[in-house]
């Protein structure tokens, strides 16, 4: 089984869901499948059910403590053990707090992209702190993987 070739295709699957997401500035989707590569859960990050989507979600500040996280999001949807599974997240790898979900969850993969996004850095060096700890493989594709033919 060609593990890159499946790992590529639900990333594209996470960036059709990030789409999904009314956020503005940052749209961010998450898959979960299981170890016989099916579907399992998805989400993206937005509000919880029954919150308009107005403008509200402008105010970064007033956004920032009301939304829900893509793989957050996910893993509320999946209500089900996830010992096992694979996430796929887009376009960057789950923050500390989702990987500590993750984690909980016993998720065994982690599959993103590679960022650089400055102001995140701290945050994602504690995911992967988190990931290698808690024994979660953590596979990070460059985004120009993606625009190959998968």
């Amino acid at each position: 089984m060609d593990v890159r070739k499946w790992d590529l295709r639900f990333l594209k699957i996470a960036e059709e869901i990030a789409s999904w997401s009314k956020d503005p500035s940052t749209k961010v989707g998450a898959c979960i499948y299981d170890s016989s590569n099916r579907p399992v859960s998805q989400g993206f990050n937005g509000l919880p059910q029954k919150m308009t989507d107005d403008d509200r979600i402008l105010d970064r500040e007033w956004k920032y403590v009301k939304i829900l996280h893509a793989e957050e999001n996910a893993i509320l949807f999946a209500n089900r053990d996830l010992d096992g599974c694979t996430i796929y997240t887009y376009p960057f790898m789950p923050c500390a707090h989702c990987a500590s979900l993750i984690a909980q969850k016993r998720v065994a993969r982690v599959v993103s992209f590679k960022h650089n996004v400055e102001r995140w850095m701290a945050n994602m060096q504690e995911a992967r702190n988190t990931f290698i700890e808690c024994g979660i493989e953590l596979v990070e594709y460059p985004h120009e993987e993606l625009e190959k033919r998968v």
